[in-house]
């Protein structure tokens, strides 16, 4: 990547819309998105890697502070590693069902049917995972800071999210935790910090997921006005 040091402007390609294609294409993305599930059990069906690769340049559109895109996504597609990354995840879900994590964590969880046991993370065809980079290490190994960088790695996860929705693929953000199990099996710097876990690939056939709603409009928008603005 090319790295400037000074604020070189170019022109900006934008294609204003009518508003009518406004409404239409705003209307078509959130009936797709409201189809959006989290999915836990997944075909073995292989997965063509362009739509990975495709999915992960997707997110890399996304804004970061100072433009330091401080994300990296490891592919996991080897079926060992995928077996050891589960044993290690299931040991932290023991120990945090079994007391690190209160009862009230616990009680929100019910409703989604979660456990210990993630099959999900073998039977997946693909495991992303999603590394924060907290600095860069130069070729001079100096070091130099990211900004803003769980915010803009947070950002990008979504656009990921997005994109693997839009073509057809299911995904689940995955968060075991502690996860720094991650690094030690992939062998990751220590300028990285696991992020997500996303299980990646098709559902599987008669696949079922929680009956839950989401919050309608009216409980996630206020419209700011003055106080004796009814």
């Amino acid at each position: 990547m090319r790295v400037t040091t000074e604020y070189r402007p170019i022109p900006h390609e934008y294609e204003r819309l009518d508003e009518s294609e406004m409404e239409r294409r705003s209307a078509e993305l959130l009936a797709a998105l409201s189809r959006r599930r989290s999915v836990r059990a997944f075909s073995d069906e292989p997965v063509p890697r362009v739509l990975i690769e495709r999915a992960i340049e997707s997110a890399s559109t996304a804004p970061s502070g100072a433009h330091r895109q401080p994300w990296r996504f490891v592919v996991v597609d080897d079926a060992a590693i995928k077996s050891e990354i589960r044993a290690a995840a299931e040991k932290e879900e023991q120990l945090n069902y079994d007391g690190r994590m209160p009862k009230e964590w616990l009680d929100a969880l019910k409703p989604l049917g979660t456990g210990i046991e993630k099959p999900f993370l073998e039977s997946a065809p693909y495991l992303v995972v999603l590394f924060a980079q907290t600095h860069v290490i130069g070729d001079d190994g100096e070091s130099r800071p990211n900004y803003y960088v769980f915010e803009s790695v947070g950002i990008a996860a979504g656009f990921f999210i997005l994109a693997l929705h839009l073509v057809g693929l299911a995904t689940l953000t995955h968060t075991p935790s502690p996860m720094g199990f991650l690094r030690d099996i992939l062998g990751r710097p220590k300028n990285e910090r696991p992020y997500l876990l996303f299980p990646v690939g098709y559902p599987e056939e008669g696949c079922s997921v929680p009956e839950i709603e989401r919050k309608a409009l009216a409980e996630i928008l206020d419209w700011n006005r003055p106080p004796n603005e009814s």
